[in-house]
């Protein structure tokens, strides 16, 4: 009998939101691929996506509720039924909000590869009702997100479709090839068509044949490269002031602090060649359309947000926009506006705000009410959020009551009381809007829910009732909850409602033009230049070398993770990127055992030998569990829990790191 082929919204997180058809047979996945629904999908998807049913029938997949029988960490547990946990769960809650308030419950979340229903939904008013702490979501794309708004309003970007008629690109921050692979054959077509491409990263992800110009800058050094630049368009009188003076304020400002970082002085900052800053910026300025895509590994250290304004002011400066494939690309979901008062009601939720980056110190320092339960879904903290040994003492807490809601056994789960069975994608109903391509893919279920897992919607409806909550949404199905979303969602002129696998948004000319189909979304309708989020320094920037711990570590995204989803199985070893004159200074060879430590901790891994990583820099991969380290640290165990002034944003790439031969363990 013939493969059932079905078809669905990928939610995962990444800018594309790929149209997916799934093959079932016999109720298993045996086949995932891209259709053209989404016109980006273009009929392929990356790797991990294509292998996701090994998450969906792995061996890690939890089919039942779980409550703990052994010590915290040991990942001993005894199924229950989900009328026992769900009872549980509401009577510590009561006991807690009685004794300490609500306050003393800490929702712990990250919606990236979730859609408008499995994050900031039912959980949001669930919350909120019980007058738990709020959650603000720094780990990724605060102050990034802070300053397009202080800026541009988080106007609409240019379409990844037409950076094909570009004829300079800069990828500033960001490896489309891990993160945004349909972003790549634009950028090949436009290299074709005789664009200039530039790519600023500490890291080599593109060959000479896909790029002309690769900048290493140190990170954290962005944003004096970025001033550099501007400075330069001063001194040649490359600024569009006619432009400015009709959309822009603030100028001056800008130009000022852009005055105190002279091309040389920049360069050796960020330790790259001053001819290949000057070269990028007299390309830039000379070329139309010139469009710069601006990724989120800019903003991770205390200089990041800074940076992203720099960068984001760029094409305002030189006047770049009014041209298809002329302005510049962040995270584009802006176009799509949720209501979630219209769908919902109102929320009232005033209680006291928790940086989820400074889950450790919560946990562990105290605060006051103190944190009795902790509620871990969407994400998996033990092995992605900062001072990674910090966090797990704090789940190691006896008098924390923790639920983690999951749909695999992840490395946090073994610390709950209660573990609840979650659905993935493929099981469930959703919406994803996608923060790339323009339009918002419906999420449909194409295989049934297997063994016992529930949906976000479906668990916290389940404690909502429980709990004498009154409101009718804690009453709907998932049908009934999805057609409250779509009435309360907006799309730029385009109707949500018509039930299409893939929703598009009704611009004039199918994509946006900056400038010319769409404007800033500010109040006065202007681009603020130096805009309030700075802060009482804008633009200032701080040194982070430290001089015991010589080596910069980042975590990027890679061709088999973005996150800590599928971490189970796509990284099985632990490994660390190391320039070979860095290897060679501490005789290390490939393949060698080594150990990466600064005094937060130590990570146990495998050292790669590899010229694609500049010097002064070391790589180890992002969403690693911790099994697949020699000593059950991942990167997160030396990232310090310094958050940025901008938005509270994780500074991951502040880690600074020493690397030293090891002995293998027997």
């Amino acid at each position: 009998m013939p493969p059932t082929r079905l078809h669905t919204t990928c939610p995962l997180d990444c800018p594309d939101a790929c149209s997916l058809e799934v093959s079932v047979s016999d109720g298993r996945i045996t086949e995932i691929a891209g259709t053209s629904l989404n016109p980006v999908t273009n009929g392929f998807i990356c790797s991990k996506v294509r292998g996701f049913d090994r998450r969906v029938h792995g061996e890690l997949r939890l089919l039942s509720p779980l409550r703990r029988v052994g010590r915290k960490g040991a990942g001993d547990f005894a199924p229950i039924t989900w009328d026992d946990a769900i009872g549980e769960i509401v009577s510590r809650f009561r006991e807690i909000r009685e004794r300490w308030g609500g306050e003393a419950i800490l929702p712990y979340h990250y919606g990236g590869s979730n859609g408008v229903l499995t994050d900031g939904y039912l959980d949001d008013l669930f919350f909120a009702r019980l007058g738990a702490s709020r959650l603000v979501k720094t780990l990724c794309a605060v102050p990034t997100t802070m300053v397009a708004l202080g800026m541009y309003g988080k106007m609409p970007g240019v379409a990844f479709q037409d950076y094909v008629h570009a004829k300079c690109i800069i990828v500033w921050g960001a490896n489309p090839k891990a993160s945004n692979i349909h972003l790549v054959p634009y950028l090949r077509a436009a290299r074709e068509r005789g664009a200039f491409v530039a790519v600023v990263d500490p890291r080599r992800n593109f060959s000479a044949n896909e790029a002309d110009l690769h900048l290493p800058v140190l990170p954290g050094t962005d944003l004096p490269v970025a001033l550099s630049m501007i400075n330069l368009w001063r001194d040649w009188g490359s600024l569009d002031r006619s432009f400015l003076e009709r959309h822009a304020v603030d100028l001056e400002p800008l130009l000022e602090r852009a005055a105190a970082w002279p091309l040389e002085r920049a360069a050796r900052e960020a330790d790259v060649e001053a001819g290949d800053i000057e070269r990028v910026a007299r390309v830039f300025a000379e070329s139309t359309p010139a469009v710069m895509r601006c990724g989120w590994g800019v903003e991770r250290n205390r200089n990041g947000g800074h940076a992203v304004a720099a960068i984001l002011a760029m094409p305002a400066l030189l006047g770049k926009f009014g041209v298809r494939g002329g302005g510049y690309t962040l995270s584009n979901n802006g176009a799509a506006r949720l209501d979630r008062r219209a769908a919902l009601g109102a929320l009232e939720w005033t209680s006291r705000v928790v940086n989820m980056t400074k889950l450790g110190e919560v946990l562990t320092d105290g605060v006051e009410p103190p944190v009795k339960a902790l509620v871990v879904y969407n994400c998996n903290p033990a092995a992605t959020v900062p001072d990674q040994n910090a966090v797990l003492r704090g789940l190691a807490r006896d008098d924390l009551f923790t639920v983690v809601f999951d749909q695999v056994m992840t490395d946090t789960a073994p610390y709950a009381d209660i573990v609840l069975p979650a659905t993935t994608f493929l099981e469930h109903i959703d919406l994803r809007v996608s923060y790339g391509s323009y339009g918002v893919g419906p999420v449909r279920p194409v295989v049934e829910p297997l063994g016992q897992s529930k949906s976000n919607l479906e668990v916290f409806a389940l404690l909502g009732r429980a709990m004498g909550f009154a409101d009718e949404a804690f009453q709907w199905d998932p049908v009934e909850a999805e057609q409250a979303a779509l009435r309360a969602l907006s799309m730029d002129g385009a109707d949500p409602s018509h039930g299409s696998m893939w929703l598009e948004y009704d611009f004039p000319g199918t994509t946006p033009v900056m400038f010319e189909t769409v404007h800033p979304l500010t109040a006065d309708g202007k681009i603020h230049l130096v805009p309030s989020v700075l802060g009482p320094e804008p633009y200032a920037y701080r040194s982070l070398t430290d001089e015991r711990y010589p080596l910069a570590l980042v975590s990027p995204a890679t061709s088999r993770t973005v996150n800590s989803s599928m971490g189970e199985y796509a990284l099985p070893e632990l490994y660390v990127e190391i320039h070979p004159a860095d290897a060679a200074d501490r005789s290390i060879a490939n393949g060698d055992p080594v150990r990466v430590f600064n005094d937060l901790g130590a990570v146990a891994c495998v050292a790669r030998v590899a010229v694609g990583v500049r010097r002064g820099v070391v790589v180890i991969p992002k969403g690693a569990w911790r099994a697949a380290s020699m000593n059950g640290q991942t990167a997160t165990a030396v990232c310090p829990p310094t958050v940025s002034e901008v938005g509270g944003g994780a500074c991951y790439n502040e880690a600074r790191v020493e690397v030293e031969r090891a002995v293998r363990a027997p």
